[in-house]
């Protein structure tokens, strides 16, 4: 008919395609957690939240990657730590660092879960599947799993499977993300701004001790209204900003804002990022300046994170998969295997006579 006007499509504009995943159930079905592996992660939860309340005078090394991008390697590299994280137990409380997904400023590779195969094909389902699998073999060895969740849907996948989680600096005043960490079943750790900031962690650390509705999907992946009863084990990670803040004074700051809030004064601090400037040998910095913090009565300071990986170093990305080197990070700088052992090992032998 003419003089009939089509109405303008006002939806998907600038969507090119959706593509439908298997729901969190699904997933789960396919590859279900056991007995054994149950008992690690919950064993491991237990154990940071005993650190955290001082309950466990261990020090939390959560040690690993920077990123998974190779499954193979990461698998060696989990059988290496967990004979490390046995020979070690009684001075140090180790887990695995397992990150899937990579917050950008502007652009890059967004992780293993985005983009598996490193080709921008966006192979979520890939990703997820593959993601889930790994966390239950790392977990099978009797090495809990530690992650950053990024997504606000990605934990519905794997959460299940991971003993503590991170809020990064990146996402740190989402709203979304304070959210989802008061619902979550692990203790969760929060990075201070990546300008340095702490007072945004602290609010969200407050935040997500408190009930919360909103919206998510159930393990049926049905849209669904959301409430949390609040997570009462999150906790201020020092990651660094314009300058380091692991040193004495930097640590006695973060102790008086966080008593000021009214939150306990337990801290980890990342010996990675803006504290050692992401160069990976000054990592073992940061380290022994902790350790000298703690032989000094230090007791604020619970844990720390450091980046390791099979080799040293990082290597340059994009770049054709087929010809990356095994073991080495593509994205930050991580210590060597033979490094990480090393400190980890002096580490014990220094803090063997603070632990009661």
């Amino acid at each position: 008919m003419t003089g009939v006007k089509r109405m303008e499509q006002l939806h998907d504009l600038r969507v090119s395609r959706i593509i439908r995943l298997p729901s969190p159930g699904a997933l789960k079905g396919l590859l279900p957690v056991d007995e054994e592996v149950a008992r690690t992660v919950s064993a491991g939860r237990r154990e940071v939240e005993h650190i955290l309340t001082g309950k466990d005078e261990r020090l939390l090394v959560i040690v690993g990657p920077c990123s998974i991008h190779d499954v193979e390697a990461a698998r060696e590299y989990a059988e290496k730590l967990a004979l490390l994280r046995r020979e070690l137990q009684h001075e140090l409380c180790i887990m695995m660092r397992v990150y899937f997904e990579k917050p950008r400023t502007t652009v890059g590779w967004k992780g293993f879960i985005n983009d598996p195969h490193l080709d921008d094909t966006y192979d979520i389902e890939h990703g997820l599947f593959h993601a889930r699998k790994l966390l239950i073999e790392i977990n099978e060895l009797g090495l809990p799993a530690a992650t950053e969740f990024l997504d606000p849907i990605s934990p519905q996948y794997v959460a299940d499977v991971v003993s503590w989680a991170a809020i990064g600096a990146r996402t740190i005043e989402s709203q979304t993300h304070r959210q989802m960490a008061s619902g979550l079943s692990m203790p969760v750790g929060f990075k201070n701004s990546t300008d340095g900031r702490l007072g945004v962690a602290v609010d969200a650390i407050r935040s997500a001790m408190h009930p919360h509705s909103f919206l998510g999907i159930d393990k049926e992946g049905h849209s669904s209204v959301i409430t949390t009863k609040g997570n009462p084990f999150g906790h201020l990670v020092l990651r660094g900003g314009l300058t380091p803040n692991y040193d004495e004074k930097s640590i006695v700051a973060a102790e008086r804002l966080l008593g000021k809030a009214g939150l306990t004064q337990s801290l980890l601090v990342d010996c990675s990022h803006a504290n050692s400037g992401k160069k990976h040998e000054r990592q073992l910095t940061v380290w022994e300046n902790i350790l000298q913090q703690k032989l000094a009565g230090n007791r604020s300071i619970v844990g720390v994170m450091i980046e390791s990986n099979l080799f040293c170093g990082n290597q340059p990305f994009p770049e054709d998969p087929d010809k990356l080197e095994y073991g080495v990070s593509i994205t930050d700088e991580c210590l060597s295997w033979e490094e990480s052992e090393r400190m980890l090992r002096d580490g014990a032998e220094v803090l063997h006579n603070v632990i009661k």
